[in-house]
């Protein structure tokens, strides 16, 4: 076999591979000569074909098996014997000729093939000694863990009937009916129906009008639809609510106290209080560690600086401007809204790619040279967490990651993330500091700005660009990573901040 390089032109290669007929026809006959004592073919006996009938009758099957294990196989130990890593699948490109394929199948011909790729730049790691991050810690407070608990506890909150007027949180028992141009529609009427004033369930208007109401009342309410209101025969419609008031209540006070603490279904209200406090300082710590995380990569983007695979970025730029479109189709907006236009919001958006990309073959190479992986464990908690988000559809999804090629590297590409970002807080300087939980959030908001730098001031839709920097998910870092260790670097190309 002859492997011919006829092009390397920055990371792009080109490889010409040529496998001579006698080769070809050597390892047909070898098949052949294996398959003699195997098959049964009327009129000889086991054994006992010969080789010429055989090749008459299965040799180009043979011939035909080979060239696709060849073209299936070859690539990755070509690669591998040159030391390098592809970034993207290799495109495999083969005569289309049919005399020239009949040729080859009848061992009259060299097999010839080439490969395109791009490979992944030798990235030299920097000492990580130099990065120095900022970690915002709020101290939770015992009065932010009641008011949360008062929140919380408005799901067990009992009502009083009251002989009053209705008031903003009070409940008030109803009947309606409700009618667009004098006819009433599907889904407008209800009887003993329960309204918390103030708790927008309603359509906008509807809850104001009832303040004043008291038990006994008939009254016709006036509301306007919205105009994005799911049902298309309502929407942006005027309608009309013949409503009957049958008791109206006030909210019973909320006492913090072990009472409470049992309607919600544990054993004391210092039970209650640990938990909310647990659930506040996960909320308050998963802002911080992306803070940090965003920190740490935008210190990395300054550290290295090499030519990204344009296939990686194309993938990922396609994802990012996906998602960019769909937001402003959704909102109704367009660029120009946005105070941008379409030719300024791809060259910001390809920036950002770049950079994922870049960050995201970074991440892998730190993760490589650290001996991070991703455990099976921890592969099957992250595929029970999406069944558990789509309750209903457990086989559909099952079967999507059993059956897709390269699917699973969106559950173990996030894991190996964090595990890198874990590592990289082992060695790096960090520094806590106590802040207010409006000094973390609100600096957190900002910091979706600034992740990106220069690549956001111009972006469509400014919001939408934050969430799209925060999304920590890039396509096209799978072939960056070693095949067996490398989890899915595909999502460890982010490079702007959660």
């Amino acid at each position: 076999m002859q492997v011919i390089e006829t092009l390397a032109e920055g990371l792009k290669r080109e490889i010409k591979v040529v496998i001579p007929a006698k080769d070809m026809e050597q390892q047909m006959n070898e098949r052949l000569a294996d398959a003699k004592d195997k098959v049964r073919i009327n009129g000889f006996r086991p054994g006992k074909v010969p080789v010429a009938h055989l090749k008459k009758m299965y040799g180009k099957s043979i011939m035909a098996e080979l060239v696709n294990e060849i073209v299936r196989d070859r690539p990755s130990a070509i690669l591998s014997e040159r030391g390098e890593k592809s970034a993207t699948q290799p495109t495999i490109a083969m005569t289309e000729d049919e005399a020239e394929a009949e040729k080859i199948l009848n061992a009259q011909a060299d097999f010839e093939f080439t490969l395109t790729y791009e490979v992944i730049p030798p990235i030299e790691l920097q000492p990580t000694s130099g990065i120095k991050v900022t970690r915002e810690v709020v101290e939770v407070s015992e009065d932010e863990v009641n008011e949360q608990i008062l929140k919380i506890a408005d799901s067990a909150r009992t009502f009083e009937t009251k002989d009053g007027e209705a008031a903003s949180g009070d409940r008030v028992t109803m009947n309606y009916l409700g009618k667009v141009d004098g006819e009433a529609f599907d889904g407008g009427a209800a009887e003993d129906a329960e309204l918390v004033i103030g708790s927008n369930r309603f359509i906008p208007g509807f809850e104001d009008q009832l303040v004043g109401v008291k038990a006994g009342d008939e009254k016709t309410i006036t509301v306007t639809f919205p105009a994005d209101y799911p049902a298309a025969n309502l929407s942006g419609k005027e309608a009309t609510f013949d409503i009957t008031v049958k008791e109206v209540a006030a909210p019973a006070e909320v006492e913090l106290n072990d009472e409470l603490a049992s309607k919600l279904g544990l054993e004391s209200l210092d039970k209650l209080k640990e938990i909310v406090r647990g659930q506040i300082e996960s909320q308050y710590g998963n802002v911080t560690r992306q803070k940090v995380k965003r920190q740490i990569l935008d210190q990395l983007d300054e550290m290295y600086k090499f030519e990204t695979p344009a296939g990686l970025v194309d993938a990922e730029f396609d994802n990012i401007w996906r998602q960019i479109n769909t937001d402003l189709e959704q909102s109704g907006k367009t660029f120009a809204d946005e105070d941008t236009t379409e030719e300024d919001a791809r060259e910001e958006y390809r920036k950002l790619a770049e950079r994922r990309v870049r960050l995201g073959l970074v991440l892998s190479e730190i993760g490589e040279k650290a001996g991070v992986e991703v455990t099976e464990d921890e592969m099957q908690r992250a595929l029970y967490a999406q069944l558990q988000q789509f309750p209903g559809q457990q086989k559909e999804i099952l079967d999507f990651f059993r059956n897709t090629p390269g699917a699973s590297a969106s559950l173990r590409a996030p894991i190996f993330e964090e595990k890198v970002v874990d590592q990289l807080l082992s060695e790096i300087d960090v520094t806590d500091k106590t802040v207010t939980k409006e000094e973390l959030m609100a600096e957190d908001e900002d910091g979706a700005e600034d992740g990106a730098k220069a690549e956001k001031k111009k972006a469509a839709p400014k919001k939408k660009a934050a969430k799209a920097e925060a999304s920590e998910t890039s396509e096209g870092e799978e072939a960056a990573a070693p095949k067996k260790k490398a989890p899915a670097k595909k999502k460890a190309a982010e490079g702007d901040a959660e």
